[in-house]
């Protein structure tokens, strides 16, 4: 059985033809214009999935970042100001020492408890000192400062914990509590809470120092510094752990660079043209097309007219 080609017919396959011909040359030229080899899921299905689990990858991984910045710049801060502390706790400690010569004249002493004083007054500020408009030593109640000096059993003191994501299930602890730097406000256990008999914390060790050597109590004073050494030694504990914190950061920071660059060469493998293939295409799709245009010239040009010249 035999079918009968007519001219319609070459002139319809002929234009099919050249569309696709047309198209194929288009879809390169996209691909330089654009620089990416996937400008719409239809154009690879399965790199298209790969890509945007690439590209979600990577803005977790900026996340990340932001937050290791934040929690680097944080415990950064906190570590200066606990410096800040243990220089105080140390100049306190040799002044107690001078103090507790009996020795001394009545206006050494009181010269000493002055200096003192000035150091309870800068135990104070660091206690209530903002990082990005929040309170350091205040847990999760960075909108209020935990100390307050003209009352300290009206302070509002919370010790939970910030904790950060800064890596794929890695978490870490951000802030330093109240009591970790300077001691507990409550009484622990011993005396009726009295300021000058418990010294629960930093600030009631210094106000008791001031007072004793006001009263030239030699033996209070050798007792104070015994609590300093305390204090000392727990503020040191804490500053131990904020180091460690900082480098286990730092650790993260050259792993979280790591994964965005191989997550940035999958993405470019996945999506990015490779520009001396592309153009090596166009120009085969080009020839390929203005063949079709010229082997089309030969079909529509028989017509009726030219067999009956």
């Amino acid at each position: 059985m035999s079918f009968r080609v007519t001219q319609s017919m070459l002139s319809r396959n002929m234009m099919t033809n050249l569309n696709h011909n047309l198209l194929h040359m288009q879809r390169y030229q996209e691909y330089l214009t654009t620089g990416r080899k996937m400008n719409r899921p239809s154009d690879d299905p399965v790199g298209f999935n790969f890509s945007m689990r690439y590209r979600s990858e990577l803005r977790a991984n900026e996340q990340y970042q932001k937050n290791r910045d934040y929690a680097l710049s944080r415990l950064e801060t906190t570590e200066s100001l606990m410096h800040a502390v243990n220089e105080i706790i140390q100049r306190a400690k040799e002044l107690a020492i001078q103090g507790a010569n009996d020795t001394n004249p009545d206006t050494a002493r009181e010269n000493i408890a002055a200096e003192i004083d000035e150091m309870i007054e800068q135990l104070e500020s660091i206690a209530n000192e903002k990082f990005q408009g929040k309170y350091v030593f205040n847990g999760e109640k960075t909108d209020a400062p935990p100390y307050n000096p003209e009352n300290p059993d009206l302070s509002d003191i919370d010790n939970g914990k910030i904790v950060l994501q800064v890596g794929p299930g890695v978490q870490i602890e951000v802030n330093v509590t109240f009591e970790e730097v300077f001691g507990p406000l409550v009484d622990e256990g011993g005396g009726d809470g009295d300021h000058q008999d418990v010294y629960n914390n930093l600030f009631d060790v210094m106000h008791g120092l001031s007072q004793a050597l006001r009263n030239e109590d030699t033996e209070g004073i050798h007792e104070i510094i015994g609590r300093l050494d305390e204090r000392q030694d727990a503020l040191l504990r804490s500053l131990a752990s904020v180091g460690g914190r900082t480098r286990r950061l730092e650790l993260t920071t050259e792993r979280l660079n790591d994964d965005s660059v191989n997550l940035q060469r999958l993405l470019s493998r996945t999506e990015d043209v490779d520009i001396a293939e592309a153009i090596t295409n166009l120009k085969m799709a080009e020839n390929v097309y203005i063949a079709s245009l010229s082997t089309g010239a030969r079909i529509i040009q028989p017509s009726l007219v030219d067999f009956l010249k």
